[in-house]
């Protein structure tokens, strides 16, 4: 869960930075989602939802792409890009989730602990922009 503070320890200066010199949440559990994503694919394809696999594997793996991709960015504006891009991904892969637990494909038990690591996953990508912005008017 993001407490209060948390954004500090991700971003230091408008950028990500590894935590304790090992580790970079944001890039970590994006991951970790994606490998998660994969596995509900593969869940709807035995299942013959080839469409739904199609765009829940899209865009759940493309906010992990986007955060992995953002540790490379030319400029803090290249970054802000890309980790809205990845922003929005999460906000499609919610949908998607939604979609699933409402057309009972899958059941909601199965889909909530993922629903929840989207969330946490949200909220971290929403205070990394809002800090990065904040951190470059400071410098303006």
């Amino acid at each position: 869960m993001l407490r209060n503070g948390d954004a500090g320890e991700i971003i230091k200066n408008g950028e990500c930075r590894m935590q304790n010199e090992k580790r970079n949440e944001i890039v970590e559990r994006s991951k970790e989602f994606a490998v998660r994503i994969i596995k509900l694919a593969r869940f709807l394809e035995k299942q013959k939802d080839f469409a739904l696999a199609n765009q829940i594997i899209r865009s759940g793996t493309s906010i992990g792409a986007n955060v992995h991709e953002a540790q490379s960015s030319e400029s803090k504006k290249d970054f802000v890009h890309k980790i809205n891009i990845a922003l929005k991904e999460a906000r499609e892969t919610e949908y998607w989730i939604d979609v699933l637990t409402g057309s009972e494909i899958v059941p909601k038990a199965r889909l909530s602990e993922m629903k929840s690591e989207l969330e946490e996953i949200t909220k971290m990508l929403v205070s990394i922009v809002k800090t990065t912005h904040q951190n470059l008017k400071e410098k303006s």
